[in-house]
Order: C-alpha cells, then structure tokens, then sequence
C-alpha cells in the first residue's frame, strides 16, 4: 500500500524536550529516581490568586467560546502590562492571543513566509523554531554563535548570511537553551540590519522577566524604528508557572499579519481556552511579588548548578544571564569513544545513572547538552554528583 504521509509530515521531527520529559515521567512512573535536567518549566506552582481566578470563571459559567484572537479583557491586559512595564502602546487589534507563544510563533511563520523565503535563525535555538519555519515551507537560515564569546551573535555574519529571500530575523533573549542575555548594543546592531535590509524581527521574548545579575531586558520594539518592524511574542507560561495553561500572545503594529495570524488559528485551533484566559488576566494584572521570588530563587539555583559544573572535570559551561538553563560544553566527552555525540550523551546518563537532560543537537549544536535549574538545590546537587560520575568515567 503507498504512503499517505505527506512529505511535510516524514520530515518533521518531534519535539527533543518533549521527548526526554516523556521518557522522565514514564521511567518515574516504574520507581525509577530519575533526576530531571529537562524541564522546560518553572517547578513551583501557579500562584494561588491566579488558580482562584480560573475557579471564579468555572464558577461563572465562562466555558463557552470566546473571539478567537482573545477575550477583549485579556488583550487589554496584555497592553497593560507591556505598556506598564516597558512604554510600548498597542491597540486591541494589534493584539493575538493563542495557545501558547509556540502557536503564536506557527502562526506567525505561517502567515509571512512563502515557500522558498529564508528566516535567520541564531544557533544555538529553541528547537521548534527550525521545525516551524520549514513547515511553512521556506528555510531557516542557521547562523552560529560561539561559546568562547559567550553565545552572542556577531552581526557581521548575521548580515553576511542575507539573500535576496531574506524575510525576517528570529531573536530570542534570554536564549533557550543558553540563557544568554543580548547586550543592547548587539539588539542595536540586528535592528540596524532589519532596517537596512527591510526585514521583519520576530522577538520570542517569553523569558523577558528570568534575568538574574541586575540584568536589564530590552524590548526588540523599543529599539528606535522597531516598532513598525517587530513582531513581539511572549506569554504566561514561564513568569507565572502557567505551562499548562497554554496562554501565550503577540502583539505588532503591522495589524495586516495580526489579522492574518488570527485567520490562520480560526482555521485551526479557534480560541484560546476560556478559563485559562481568566487566568492569564489575573496573572497580568494582578499582584507580580510571586515573580520576583520565582527570579530570586532561580538565581540562586543557576548560581550553585554553574558552581558545581565548573568544579566537574572534562565540561565548561557559559554562565546563563537570564531563562533557567545551563548549555554545558560535554565535547570532550566524546574522546573516549564510548558516547559520540549529545545524544549518545543523553541516552547514557539516563540508563546508567538516571540522569535525565536534553541533547544539544537539536539546539544546533552536538557539543553541548541542556541542563535545566527549575529544580530543587538538593536535586541540582545529587544530579551532578551523578554527572560527575559519568564524566570521570567517560575522560
């Protein structure tokens, strides 16, 4: 019998981190103590006055439809809170609320790239992005970022790396998976070649508030004449411990691709769910303490991981800025023959010591692997004392 896969469908990979978190939980699920590296996710709960609102909406009966691109409430939020935090004014009708900022970021793909269009892409990326661009059947464009100059993108090979196809810059800071903080003055330089060029900027700034250091976010669209160029998408899910509440959005003046972003999800998915954007309402606009004992928390934890890892013979490691990840240099691991690449890596530490992190391949690169510090001080600690193990054992 001849396939009925279609081509699109045979070259699309799955998720990596999706994958390991199903192997975590169904290892743990058989009594197995794994230690889990590859959460992409804050492990403290949704804070409670955000829960409550979700009860209050049930409890009102708001389980129906809503306008697909959002309740009017929840874009009115989402200008708030960009306006309160960073000046950026947006209309309602610049606003599109989706299941995620990964549906906004499908959304958006789908709705400028033809087929044959190039977007860049910084490696090392969130692993989804070269997927969805491919999907959209145009070509992500990989330009390398180095380890030795601390993952920052040199604007003079992003600039290199433009064809007449050209369509958009993807930039995400803090980076996924290495917590990389752009300098100002680098964001100054990818706007400087937008506007050369005439090129859309998607900024996937889902992290905006994990930065640790005193460092400071800067809004792609607040960089002078960005606006108008920028597509700015973030969400609930990381700053609020939301994931599941699948409530992301995004937000440009270019109310042509808004409304064809939110044509698109009236064809596909419809609305966000009702009471997860009640939700996502009280998040924005309710009380912010519970973020800022999240960051503090964090910092503390990305602080003791990158302290234990550097006293680890045979890896390095780049200090994260912002996120909650560490991409750890495991390449000379790979000397001994007996692991080869991030993969091989992976695989290993979850069979022989039940060690569960994500491989860097999928990220674009092989020498390194992502550990994850939404965790607990004493799990970090007896995670990489496992690590520690293998690597003793592997050099």
């Amino acid at each position: 019998m001849k396939t009925f896969l279609s081509s699109r469908a045979r070259r699309l990979k799955p998720s990596a981190t999706l994958a390991i978190a199903a192997l975590e939980k169904e290892m743990r699920g058989r009594g197995i103590d794994v230690v889990g590296f590859g959460a992409g996710e804050p492990d403290f709960p949704t804070p409670s006055h955000i829960r409550e609102a979700a009860k209050r909406s049930l409890d009102r009966g708001e389980t129906f439809y809503t306008p697909v691109g959002g309740t009017p409430a929840l874009k009115n939020a989402v200008a708030q809170r960009v306006r309160d935090d960073y000046g950026l004014d947006y209309k309602a009708e610049e606003i599109l609320v989706s299941c995620g900022a990964k549906h906004c970021l499908a959304n958006v793909f789908q709705a400028v790239l033809d087929p044959g269009d190039e977007a860049i892409v910084l490696a090392p990326y969130w692993v989804s992005y070269p997927e969805m661009i491919e999907l959209a059947d145009a070509v992500p464009v990989i330009v390398p970022t180095r380890e030795g100059t601390g993952f920052v993108p040199d604007p003079e090979e992003v600039e290199a790396r433009i064809t007449p196809r050209t369509k958009a810059i993807l930039v995400n800071s803090p980076s996924n998976p290495t917590g990389v903080l752009y300098p100002a003055e680098i964001l100054a330089e990818l706007a400087r070649i937008a506007e050369k060029h005439d090129l859309l900027v998607i900024s996937d700034e889902i992290y905006d508030k994990l930065v640790y250091d005193g460092g400071k976010f800067t809004p792609f669209a607040a960089l002078p004449g960005m606006k108008d160029r920028t597509i700015l998408v973030n969400g609930v899910s990381k700053t609020y411990a939301m994931t599941g509440f699948r409530i992301g959005y995004l937000a440009s003046t270019r109310t042509d691709i808004v409304k064809a972003a939110t044509n698109i999800q009236s064809q596909s998915t419809s609305n966000p769910a009702s009471t997860a954007q009640a939700a996502a309402v009280e998040a924005l606009t309710g009380p912010q303490d519970e973020v800022a004992r999240m960051v503090e928390v964090f910092e503390k934890r990305r602080n003791l991981m990158i302290e234990e890892i550097n006293k680890i013979e045979g890896l390095s490691v780049v200090k994260p800025g912002g996120a909650f990840y560490a991409f750890v240099n495991t390449s000379r691991l790979y000397l001994s023959g007996k692991v080869s690449n991030s993969a091989d890596l992976a695989r290993y530490l979850l069979e022989t010591r039940h060690v569960a992190c994500v491989p860097g391949g999928p990220f674009g690169s092989e020498d390194h692997v992502r550990l994850s510090f939404a965790t607990g001080e004493e799990t970090i600690l007896k995670g990489l004392e496992r690590l520690r193990e293998v690597c003793q054992e592997l050099l």
